[in-house]
């Protein structure tokens, strides 16, 4: 089964692929807002959806590291890069601005759900602080849950869990 985007209101639309041949176009209606668009089936020029292809946890290793949201039964697995400064972290919706969006059915992780803040301190090296972002169900770092104004220092493998769903830290290189 394949999943197509709609390109209005960004639903998913499931279909059998195996029934259609390389290089045939299809229409699709979407339900919810009913656009009509299309796509031709067959070998893309652009990467493969993000679900097939292999996910590289270290591939932000340059940069200023990455989340890695772990696959369960509202999203697949997703590796979301960090910049320097605040990162706001929450559900992926249309109109909501957000920095690291996460892609997920998750209804217990809220569109701003908690922050994580990226600073060089004096030799260079890179500072991840998590706070929480006012969520309605909490923010856990490692099992423990933050207060509304704590903020706690983040390293490489800790364990954050938003909703239902749970992220992991992977630093950068704190390279420039």
């Amino acid at each position: 089964m394949k999943r197509v985007r709609c390109p209005k209101c960004e639903g998913f639309i499931t279909f059998d692929e195996t029934q259609y041949a390389d290089g045939q176009s299809l229409v699709f209606v979407c339900p919810d807002c009913k656009k009509q668009f299309g796509i031709r089936i067959g070998v893309s020029k652009l990467k493969a959806t993000r679900k097939e292809e292999k996910i590289d946890e270290q591939e932000n290793r340059q940069a200023c590291g990455s989340i890695v949201v772990v696959e369960n039964v509202f999203g697949y697995k997703q590796v979301l890069p960090l910049y320097e400064g605040d990162n706001t972290i929450g559900r992926r919706n249309q109109g909501t601005n957000i920095t690291t969006p996460i892609e997920t059915a998750d209804p217990s992780m809220d569109r701003h759900h908690c922050i994580i803040n990226v600073k060089r301190n004096k030799q260079g090296g890179l500072v991840y602080t998590l706070r929480d972002g006012l969520s309605n169900t909490g923010t856990f770092l490692m099992n423990e849950i933050l207060g509304p104004k704590d903020r706690a220092r983040i390293s490489d493998g800790d364990i954050i869990t938003i909703g239902a769903t749970t992220i992991i830290l992977r630093e950068g290189e704190g390279i420039e």
